[in-house]
Formats: structure tokens, sequence, C-alpha cells
């Protein structure tokens, strides 16, 4: 069916055949029918339900590897050893655990997120990235992503710095078991470059190598930290000579490092605050944001598990029991620590010497084997951790070819651009030298992470989202909330300036990658942010009462009745504009009965093309028997609550054949998209091909929709619409408005109804092409200059009737030129063929037609095309005309279909050869002249 030829706008029906049976193959194969079964190889079942076979890709880590050892060693680094002793001498056991208290909390809630977000689905490569950026969507995961990627990155130039003191504390100028190296910030820079290019060298030979070894690594640091309990309990008092700098002093100077063992007197003194200087970033002032930021930096290894979640057997279980049981452990270690060092050590020796453990362990180099590894395996997990990250961003394409490098780089499933490129930036950071300067850093990004982590987790519980099921149940929003409070509000306890930086940075991200990101996959992953528009929609729906609705509120909500895309393109473009951010929906009829439909709800081609013509608009598709049916069904049906359409829009229904927008050269729509593959979700009437649908029953679909109280509009030749020849010429500079009835022109009433609707979608036309003017045509016809007793009062009346319009134009506020047209009242004949076509239309409601009804139609079409002439001379520099729509036959009208066609026919004759025209018929108040 075609309505209209140029424009193809009326609803079309067009039957496909469908796939039968593909429901059912599919139900087999998942269920383990026999249908394809020779096909079927082991572990297929996976992929099935969107799984992964653990054996087939490399999953083959279990909880305590790939999860507890990772996660445990990233949470000592290098606090345990050289940096409890720094915030303890500073802060004191009290604030001290405190902090420990505050650190955790935030974290136990957190990972109760991690927890609650791995355990809902399956969790791929990426850890932390990966879930936000499948929770929170694209902007929001890849902008996380991101800052988590650097975090990562700062955290292993954290711990290197962290192993490099230890070492020069060891074996530097004033090393504890010789002076083999130099000291200095470039000696410094030096070894830890090597360190990180001895890193770099482990990552290149695998993950996997590091994440077997993390059980012996954790065992050592185990082993070292528990001789260092029992050597607090049986070391006594000692006076060592050993090189320390003085507080006072950040020369290095010989000073008797005081060590009191057991003391009551030595837990009271360390039980407040003693802020002093950092001597390692020359000469700091410590005080609370400080030490919390180092202490927060040394527990941020939460997400090292899953940032092996691509590694794990079963990422559901392994990383909530991994993660939390880690938690535990290194919080006990902490505490016990903690006061073990305020029990045993002056304040002022841990102040001014981070390595003090070494002259009091039973076996000294248990603190140095513990401080490397310690350090080391951090560094390496976050290394790895950062290349996981990066190569899931790269393979998101969230960058689009920017990190293409980084899949060209993959070897056997190992990154190895990504770690390279992640060792280049752990150099960079490196060259910050101070290791406190550089945990603040690391502290600010992790704590963005997990404030990510945690608006991810409180937002899809907020949604009630059905299938948010997730195994770990021990969390509601209450935890969410919290942890995310706790790590907004500690992020700028830590550091002001690098939480803005951050905050700033992430939101550029976000703006960024909503413009330009080239990420086609994002809308598979799914949105929270249309779960949480869904949820507030729903709210303000119910809210937006109609009967509450006032008209100096109205605007257009349209429905486009359309047949097929490829014809109207500039149609669908134009109505777009007209809509005035109203409500916009392009409904589509296929013929058909619903029950041999097998794609009644795939309107994914629709979406493609709403998509391609950038136009804000709903689909709605309906399968029926007649055109007709399927008309009424959407024009009913459509929208929802207070969101219906006020406003039906047709294409004309003649004869012209349709062009092809998407294939026509010079067309801006022009496309490959609809082209090939979906060519027949998108057919299009070619020249000679019988419509559709008669005209009887187009005719009655307009009766229908002034019956449901709608505005009709009806669009003729919109594929003359140009919109960039109009926005760039100086030729085109009018919209025109004809509020005369042409079929009657006694109720030519420039003030009426439809008149009054044509004015306002004038204006807002206006709006949108702010070059142009309005003109509106007042039409002078011999009825009119009859109202006056004599004639001589004639133009009397005829300058009253232009002030008046003047006078309701300037209380609408609406700038409009009024040109009057004098042919209606001057030219005889045409006024007879008028008063004609009024008695031709007048009878036909309630008389059958006689032979002499021809010759009252001829005539009234040599009437239609003197106006048409009268119109088409006056539209040399017109964009667009709205014109009168008299209201067709009553359906009850005697030889309803001979009138139709007379209609339609004399329609035709009025529109011919005219711009872009749009008939209108209002049925509704949409103006006011109230405030």
């Amino acid at each position: 069916m075609s309505v209209a030829t140029d424009q193809e706008t009326a609803p079309i029906a067009n039957s496909r055949n469908g796939r039968t049976g593909s429901v059912f193959r599919s139900f087999g194969s998942l269920f383990g029918g026999s249908q394809n079964s020779g096909d079927q190889q082991p572990g297929d079942g996976y992929v099935e339900f969107g799984m992964q076979n653990p054996e087939r890709n490399g999953r083959t880590l279990g909880t305590f590897a790939g999860v507890f050892s990772p996660v445990a060693l990233s949470m000592f680094s290098a606090l345990v050893f050289i940096r409890v002793g720094y915030i303890v001498g500073n802060a004191g056991l009290y604030v001290t655990l405190l902090q420990f208290v505050i650190a955790y909390a935030i974290l136990l809630f957190t990972v109760a997120s991690v927890c609650a977000i791995s355990t809902n689905g399956a969790i791929e490569g990426g850890g932390v990235y990966f879930m936000i950026s499948r929770t929170l969507g694209l902007e929001f995961g890849g902008s996380i992503g991101t800052l988590f990627f650097f975090a990562n990155v700062v955290g292993s130039a954290m711990a290197i710095s962290g192993c490099t003191e230890g070492i020069l504390d060891n074996f530097g100028e004033n090393g504890y078991f010789g002076k083999y190296l130099k000291d200095g910030p470039w000696w410094c820079f030096l070894i830890s470059s090597l360190l990180n290019t001895l890193q770099l060298l482990v990552c290149l030979v695998g993950a996997a190598l590091f994440a077997k070894t993390s059980v012996i690594i954790l065992a050592i640091v185990t082993v070292c930290l528990f001789v260092t309990y029992v050597s607090f309990l049986s070391v006594g008092a000692t006076n060592d000579t050993i090189a320390v700098p003085l507080s006072n002093n950040l020369s290095k100077t010989v000073h008797f490092l005081n060590y009191t063992g057991l003391s009551a007197n030595t837990l009271r003194d360390n039980l407040g605050e003693h802020y002093g200087i950092d001597y390692t970033s020359n000469g700091k002032q410590v005080d609370f944001s400080t030490t919390f930021g180092v202490l927060f930096a040394g527990v941020t290894g939460i997400m090292a598990g899953a940032n092996m979640s691509g590694e794990l057997k079963n990422p559901a279980k392994s990383i909530p029991c991994g993660t939390l049981s880690a938690v535990a452990f290194t919080f006990v270690s902490y505490v016990i620590l903690s006061f073990l060092m305020c029990c045993t050590t002056p304040y002022f020796t841990m102040q001014n010497n981070y390595l003090f453990l070494l002259p009091v362990n039973l076996w000294p180099p248990f603190t140095a084997i513990g401080i490397l590894t310690a350090t080391f395996s951090t560094s390496l997990s976050n290394l790895i951790g950062s290349s996981r990250v990066l190569e899931a961003l790269s393979k998101d394409q969230v960058f689009g070819n920017l990190l293409n490098f980084v899949l060209r780089g993959t070897w056997k499933g190992n990154p190895i651009a990504a770690v390279v490129t992640s060792w280049c930036l752990v150099e960079c950071i490196l060259l910050i030298g101070s290791f406190n300067i550089i945990a603040q850093i690391n502290s600010v990004l992790f704590m963005l992470a997990y404030l990510a982590t945690n608006v991810a987790c409180l937002g899809i519980e907020l949604t009630g989202a059905p299938n948010f099921r997730p195994l770990f149940k021990y969390f509601t929003w209450h935890t969410c909330l919290i942890g995310l409070l706790g790590t907004l509000v500690m992020m700028f306890v830590i550091n002001p300036i690098y939480a803005s930086v951050c905050i700033i940075l992430c939101l550029i991200l976000v703006i960024a990658l909503h413009l330009f990101s080239p990420a086609t996959q994002a809308a598979q992953w799914g949105s929270i942010s249309q779960a949480l528009m869904f949820h507030q929609v729903r709210k303000y729906l119910l809210m937006l009462d109609p009967r509450k609705d006032h008209v100096k509120f109205w605007r257009p909500q349209i429905l486009l009745l359309v047949s097929s895309p490829r014809s109207c393109c500039p149609l669908v473009d134009f109505v777009n504009d007209l809509k005035k951010s109203g409500l916009y929906i392009i409904g589509h009829v296929k013929l058909g009965d619903f029950k041999d439909s097998q794609d009644a709800e795939n309107n994914q081609q629709w979406w493609s093309f709403l998509d391609h013509m950038r136009v804000k608009a709903f689909t709605e598709v309906t399968v029926s028997r007649s055109i007709r049916e399927g008309v009424q069904h959407l024009i009913r049906l459509s929208g929802i609550g207070a969101m219906k359409p006020n406003t039906i829009i047709l294409g004309f229904y003649d004869n012209e054949a349709p062009r092809d927008f998407f294939q026509n050269g010079s067309s801006p729509y022009k496309t490959d998209d609809f082209n090939n593959g979906e060519i027949q979700n998108f057919p299009i009437r070619r020249d000679g091909d019988p419509k559709h649908f008669q005209v009887e029953e187009y005719v009655q679909i307009l009766c229908d929709t002034l019956r449901m109280k709608k505005n009709l509009c009806l669009c003729r030749n919109f594929q003359r619409l140009d919109k960039n020849f109009i926005a760039q010429s100086n030729h085109v500079k009018y919209i025109d408005v004809w509020p005369i009835n042409v079929f009657n022109p006694t109720l030519g009433d420039p003030f009426d109804m439809v008149s009054l609707f044509m004015m306002q979608l004038a204006v807002i036309m206006l709006a949108k092409w702010k070059h142009l003017r309005v003109r509106i045509f007042l039409c002078e016809t011999n009825e009119t200059r009859a109202v006056g007793t004599f004639d001589t009062q004639a133009p009397q009346m005829e300058i009253f009737s232009k002030q008046k319009l003047e006078q309701s134009l300037k209380e609408l506020r609406i700038s409009a030129h009024i040109v009057e047209i004098q042919e209606w009242s001057q030219d005889t004949d045409f006024s007879r063929r008028a008063r004609t076509l009024r008695q031709y239309t007048a009878q036909a409601d309630n008389v059958m037609l006689e032979d002499d009804d021809e010759e009252s139609l001829n005539r009234s079409l040599l009437y239609m095309q003197r106006a048409n002439q009268i119109i088409r001379e006056r539209s040399d520099q017109t964009a667009l005309s709205f014109i009168y729509l008299a209201a067709p036959p009553k359906l009850a009208t005697p030889d309803f279909a001979q009138r139709s066609a007379s209609y339609m026919e004399l329609l035709t004759e009025l529109t011919a050869e005219l711009p872009p025209t749009i008939l209108v018929h209002g049925v509704s108040t949409v103006t006011s002249t109230t405030l």
C-alpha cells in the first residue's frame, strides 16, 4: 500500500516470510536436543548461557592462589614492614586504630558491593572495570576503568618505591647489612627502574607464573611477619648506633636508636598523637591526612583478586570468599602489629627510622626478606592488573582505534603491548620519588574506583531490577551508601586537590566518551542509566495527569504514519523539527494475520532507521488485516498515560512514483545500511506498481482520525523539501498560512480553530527557520462583502477584518505579515464556481449523486485549479505552505466511495505543483492569550 507517492507516509503492510522453527531449534540446543547434535562439542553448553568453559579458556586459578594470595599481598604491600611504624609513631595508637577501622570499614562495604556484582553474572577479564562498565554503562565504566588503570600504575610505582627504600636502607650508604649501593634521588630512580624492568620480564612470561608463585610469596611474608611478632615479645631493650636523619636536621647524622621492649611507659607515651616531620619528603609536616593516605594506600589491594577474573575458574565464588578472608586476615595482622609497636618502640624512633624493625628482629634478614617480597609482589600484582584493565578497554573499543595496538600486541593470551605500556607509565610515576606523595595519589585514585563500584551496586539495587539476584546476600543499599559516602569524604580528607582533580578528570572522560566513543557493543552490556531512567519516568508518568493539562502548555504530540521510510526521509526529518520537544512516534502497519507473523515485534531495523535519520522519536509497528484497522490500533494505543498523540500526520494519496532517498546519489539521506541485507524490511512501491489500498480506505482513515478527536495533517510535495537549501538561500523567505476554507469560502474565518492551529504550527517552524517570515493570506470573498446592510459599508467591514486579525496576532504574540487576496471577490466566474462547490459538498451528506453532479464536479475542479493558481503565483519564495483542510465526507454519506474519490481529486488539484504543503484540520484549542 502506498498513500504518498513522493514520501510514502501512510502506513504500509509488507509481508515477510518468517523463520519458522528457529525458536524451537534454539530451545532444542539449549536443552540438549538431538538437533544439530553432531556439531556440538564438549563444553558448548557454557556458551549457550553466556558463560565460558574454564578449561577451554585458560581459567586455571582457584580461590586461594587466584584471589586470597594476591589480595593479601597487595594489602600488606610496603605498609606492613616499613610504614606501620610511621603511622603509629605520628598518629598514636588510638588514632591509628581509628584509621584502620575507617579504612577497613570502607573496604568492607566496597567488598560487599564487589561481591554482589561479581556474583550476579559471568565475570570476564578486566576486573572492576568489567563490573562497572557492564553495570553503569560505557561512559562511566570507560572513565572509571581508565582511572582504575592509572590507579594500578601508581600502585605499582608506590610498591617499587617502597622496595627501593628497603634495599637502600639495607644495602645503601647507611645500610644495615652493608654499604654496597650509593644513595640519592637519581640512584633511587635507577634502582627502581631496574626493579620495574625485572617485573616487566616476569609479566612477559605471563600472569599464571605470578599467581602460582604468589602462594609461596605470601607464605614467606607471613613467616617474616610472625617472626616480627615473636621478636617484639622476646627482644629486650637495645641501643644500637645506626645512621638516621633527625627530624630537625635533614642531613645524615649518627643517632642512638632507642628500643625499650615491652613497657607500660612506652605504651602510655604512644597512645596519643605526636605528629612530626617526614624525613623522606624534604621535611613535609605530617598530619592526619598524610598518615591516613599512606595507610589507605597500603590496603587498596582488595581488587587484586577481581583483576584476575579472567584467569579464575569460578569468579563468582572465588572473588567473595578470597577477598573477604584476605581482608579479615590483614586487618588482624595490622592491629596486632600496631599494638606491639606501641608497647615496645618509642614514637621518636618510629618517626625517624622507618626500618627500625631490622635491629629488633631475632634474625634481621627476615625483615629485609619480608620488605622485598611484599613490595615486589604488590608492584607485580598492580602491573599485571593495570595491563589487564588496559586490555579490556581495548577489547571494548572504548577509545576506538586508539588502543588497537594492545590487541595486535597480544601473544598467546598475554597482552604484551599492554604490559609494556603500563611499564612505561610506572617509570614516569617513579620520577616523583617520594613514597608518601605517591601513596596519596594512589589512595585517591583507588577510592574513586571504590566510589564508582558502590554507586553501581547502589543504583542497580535501588532500581529493583528483577535480574539483579546476586548469590552474595550480605549487602543492602545501606552498605552501598555508607561505602559511597565514606570513600567520597576520605578522598578529600587525604588530599582535596588530588580528589578534585580526579573527579573533574572522571567527569571530562564521561562527557568525552558519551560524545565521541565509537564503541558499538556497549548497547549489549546494559546500562544502569536506562534502569534509573525507567524508574523515574514511570514515576513522573503517573504524576502527569491528563486532566490537569492546560492549553498554555500545549505542544504537538505527533504520530506520523509511514509506509516506506525509504521514500519519506525529508518528511520524517521535518516532523522531527515540528514536534517542538513533544512526543514523536513513527507508526507503521504490516498487512497480514498476527498469528502468522513471526516478527510482529521485531523493530530493530526501525531503530536503525531512527539512528540513521538522527531523529528523536519512537516507533510503533502493528500487524493487521487492513490498513484502516491497523491505523485505528496505532491511534488508540500509541503512547502511554498523558503522553498520547494529539496530531496525526499522513502522506498524501496520489499516483506519483515515490523517490528512494536511500539510493539517490544527491540525497543527504543516502545510505548503504538498508540497501542490502535489510532491504526487504523497507520495501518501496515502484512506478507502475498497484497501491496497497484504495482511496476510499484512505478517506475512511481521515474520518476515523477526526472522530477520535485528533488533529489531522496531510503532507504533499515533501520530496522537494531541502532544509540545507532553505537555510542557505536568500531567495526563500516565507512560511505561508492560507486560513480560508477553499471548499466553503463563506466560512473562511481567520480566527477559527483550524486557522489558529495552522498559525501555531507555522510559528513552531519559524523557531527552526529563524531567517524566514510568516505570511497570512486574508482572502476576501463576495460573501464577506455582503455582511453589511448597505454596500457602501463594505470597505469598512474589510478594514475591520484586517484590524481584527492584526489584533488577534498581537494578543497571541505572533509576528506575521498579512497579505490581502482579492481574487475570490473580483472574479465573477471564480465566485460562481465556489458556490457550485459549496452546494455540491453540502448536498453530498444526504443525497445520492445524480447525473448533473458530474457537471458540478467539473466546475468544482475548475475552481480548485484557479485556487491552486492563486496560491502558486504567491509561492515563488515560499519554503512551506499551510492550507486549510476541509473535513472529508461523512462515513454515513450515500455513495461514500465516489464522494471520497471526488474529495481527493479536488485536494489533488488544489495542491498540485505547490511547495511542500501541509493540509491542516485542527479539532482542539492550541493557543491562549492569558498569562
